[in-house]
């Protein structure tokens, strides 16, 4: 039985992950520039994607896996606020672009940005501080949802404070990529209950999937 393969495409109609090579040619045949690479593991696929530099085998040092994936339904929806976020690039670096779902009280409210020169993370992290922007001085308890195992981790793990507490620094002494975000992110998080959670990307969750429109349409306007 042959292994199973993830597809990462970076630049393409539709940029992300796919588990079947049809369904990601679709995005990268006759498309200009097109770029893409098979994986092994979703992790290296999302690793690379997440960072251009990135080499196949070192995702267990560059990558932890968040947890599992979260995908609430209306029955099980939490109480206060759900927020959608989703970033990206359509070359990494390159255009990019953030989306924004905010639902509180049935009320839906949608952000989107981009900017001429980023990376996939950067936007990530774009998103979740527009939306917490948008979202200061609220009581309530906010629940947001990212496909970037990078925002997730960065927060939900501790990344981002220990990287703080050693002046920027990673564990390896490495600078710690975009610390005027990170920075930014742990402020705004200073007067707010915010959760952080994963959920699977390009997987039919119908916020994220609008997100990655808003985040792609802004990108194609840069």
């Amino acid at each position: 039985m042959a292994k199973k393969k993830y597809y990462a495409v970076a630049v393409g109609r539709t940029c992300g992950i796919f588990t079947d090579w049809p369904a990601a040619e679709a995005q990268v045949k006759g498309f200009p520039g097109a770029r893409y690479m098979s994986f092994a593991s979703e992790e290296e696929a999302r690793a690379w994607l997440d960072d251009p530099t990135y080499r196949k085998g070192d995702v267990e040092k560059k990558r932890p896996p968040a947890g599992p994936a979260v995908q609430p339904q209306p029955s099980q929806q939490p109480e206060g606020i759900l927020v959608y976020t989703d970033g990206g690039c359509l070359n990494n670096p390159g255009p990019g672009g953030y989306g924004v779902i905010i639902e509180h009280d049935g009320e839906r409210h949608e952000l989107s940005g981009g900017f001429r020169l980023t990376t996939n993370n950067r936007m990530e992290m774009m998103a979740a501080i527009i939306a917490l922007e948008e979202l200061q001085g609220t009581r309530q308890r906010i629940h947001l949802y990212s496909d970037s195992s990078y925002l997730v981790n960065g927060i939900e793990k501790g990344w981002a404070k220990k990287w703080r507490n050693n002046g920027w620094s990673k564990s390896d002494g490495r600078a710690a990529l975009n610390s005027d975000l990170w920075r930014k992110l742990l402020a705004l998080l200073e007067g707010l209950m915010v959760e952080f959670h994963w959920v699977k990307g390009h997987a039919g969750h119908e916020q994220n999937e609008r997100c990655d429109r808003l985040a792609v349409a802004m990108a194609r306007q840069r």
